[in-house]
């Protein structure tokens, strides 16, 4: 029975390997619009892209940004300035891919900015707290991507949309996990609505990367304790703080620095003839934190237990 098995399962890779294998002709001539440029898996998608010879249209946030993308790519990059927390902005973005695009639309939207701070133990945080993260990982996403829709209807081209695992276990507290359960959602209900026009979409969902960036802002931990409600600082005690803000230290310290796991999966959904639903980028997430969504609730509630606070008398 196992030899047979086997053989099927051998069968089954060969011929999604022979699948997934098939690309796009004519790469090189259609157009592809990345958020979030200015670093991370948005600039090295956009370096990967320019390096094969495809149109990249990419956006970043800052001026500084956008010059140091300008920098390292060729001249048929083309750069603009996005805030996808504004509607006006993303109006000025869509008006500029249009002027470049023309009749052809746009091959591939990749939706890739985000953010991950402020996080922190829900009751650390505001409503504000929330908002700000929300704002750009999942409502500045489908602001986005409703504006550029009948760009890519035109090409009937593919919508990359970046989640997370976070999205599927929610372990630390703050609008990230929210937000990317909403990109899920929304992915999942476009993918439906959009296939009749010929349009694929896809979600990216890695584990944890290395994020200097993030790393760098972990300082807004600790400013979020700061100004805690003296009761609530009472209630958790400042060993809780201290405990929890070594843990995510060290989440993010170790998670990993190959960005390319990540950058591989976007191109794969851009040129691949047959894109995935789905792609899970590192070991992290194809073995551990999607595995731990399918499984009992105690379980995931066990394994966030380093993450979740505990009042000053159990620390």
């Amino acid at each position: 029975m196992w030899p047979y098995l086997a053989l099927l399962m051998g069968l089954y890779l060969l011929l999604r390997w022979y699948w997934e294998g098939q690309t796009v002709e004519n790469l090189r001539e259609k157009y592809v619009f990345i958020t979030g440029c200015d670093s991370g898996f948005g600039k090295k998608l956009a370096r990967q892209l320019d390096a094969q010879g495809m149109r990249v249209l990419a956006a970043c946030l800052t001026q500084e940004g956008a010059k140091e993308l300008e920098r390292l790519t060729s001249d048929q990059l083309k750069v603009t300035i996005l805030d996808v927390t504004s509607t006006e902005s993303v109006k000025a973005a869509t008006e500029w891919v249009k002027g470049i695009v023309g009749s052809k639309g746009l091959w591939g939207l990749v939706n890739n900015a985000g953010i991950g701070l402020p996080t922190a133990p829900n009751g650390w945080l505001t409503k504000d707290d929330f908002a700000k993260v929300i704002n750009v990982n999942l409502l500045g996403l489908i602001d986005v991507t409703l504006h550029m829709l009948p760009l890519v209807r035109a090409a009937r081209g593919r919508v990359v949309n970046v989640a997370s695992c976070a999205g599927r276990v929610s372990i630390l507290g703050g609008g990230y996990s929210p937000s990317k359960y909403g990109v899920e959602a929304f992915s999942d209900s476009l993918r439906r609505q959009l296939l009749p026009f010929g349009v694929r979409v896809s979600i990216i969902e890695p584990g944890v990367f290395a994020n200097p960036i993030i790393l760098a802002g972990m300082e807004s931990v600790k400013s979020t304790w700061d100004r805690v409600p003296s009761d609530i600082k009472e209630t958790y005690g400042q060993q809780c703080f201290i405990s929890y803000y070594k843990a995510l230290q060290d989440l993010i310290k170790n998670g990993n620095p190959n960005l390319y796991l990540v950058t591989d999966c976007m191109e794969h959904a851009l040129t691949s003839r047959y894109p995935r639903t789905r792609y899970s980028a590192g070991w992290d997430a194809k073995l551990f934190y999607i595995p731990l969504s399918y499984m009992p609730t105690f379980l995931a509630d066990c394994v966030s237990a380093r993450y979740s606070p505990k009042p000053a008398q159990a620390v």
